[in-house]
């Protein structure tokens, strides 16, 4: 018993070799397509790995980036806080309450006359650490600014309101006194 069942079929004569023949063109056919079959799954499988690896280092990127910004971040405030340590002005006794604005909040701090006429002359500037408020010389607070602004409060005054031309209109027909005294 050599050689494989077609062969002992065709021995026997129970097929021809024009059968034999068909089937073995089917049998590649079918090879053939499970082959391509094969490498499109391969190439789906290969492609999804590429698009998962893809997104992953996009993740790992983007979570990279929100770590850097959150230590920028701590060393920006650690800069700050020692900074408003390095310079801080003291208010010691002040008997003078100051009041500014916070936000939409007035706040009130205690200083002497001298602080009160250096800060309305925009020579010192209050700086926001936390829930407390210092006292800072205008170039530091500048330099604070440079980090991070929303700390800095100007509590220089903003001088006349600004006034629309219909406004301007209506006050031209008024006279001003030249002997105003304020």
């Amino acid at each position: 018993m050599s050689g494989s069942l077609q062969d002992q079929l065709l021995k026997a004569g129970l097929t021809d070799a024009k059968t034999a023949k068909s089937i073995n063109k089917e049998k590649r056919k079918k090879d053939k397509v499970a082959k391509h079959l094969r490498g499109e799954v391969n190439s789906d499988v290969h492609t999804a790995v590429r698009e998962a690896a893809e997104a992953k280092a996009a993740r790992d990127k983007a979570l990279n980036a929100e770590h850097n910004a959150a230590a920028l971040r701590k060393a920006i405030n650690a800069q700050i806080k020692q900074l408003i340590a390095q310079h801080r002005e003291s208010r010691g006794a002040g008997q003078d309450a100051f009041n500014f604005t916070d936000g939409t909040k007035i706040k009130k701090l205690y200083v002497d006359a001298g602080q009160r006429r250096r800060l309305a002359s925009g020579l010192l500037k209050i700086v926001k650490q936390g829930d407390q408020y210092e006292l800072l010389p205008a170039p530091i607070a500048d330099k604070i600014a440079q980090r991070d602004p929303t700390r800095i409060i100007d509590c220089r005054g903003s001088g006349e309101p600004e006034l629309t031309a219909e406004e301007k209109e209506w006050y031209a027909d008024f006279e001003i006194p030249d002997d105003l005294d304020w």
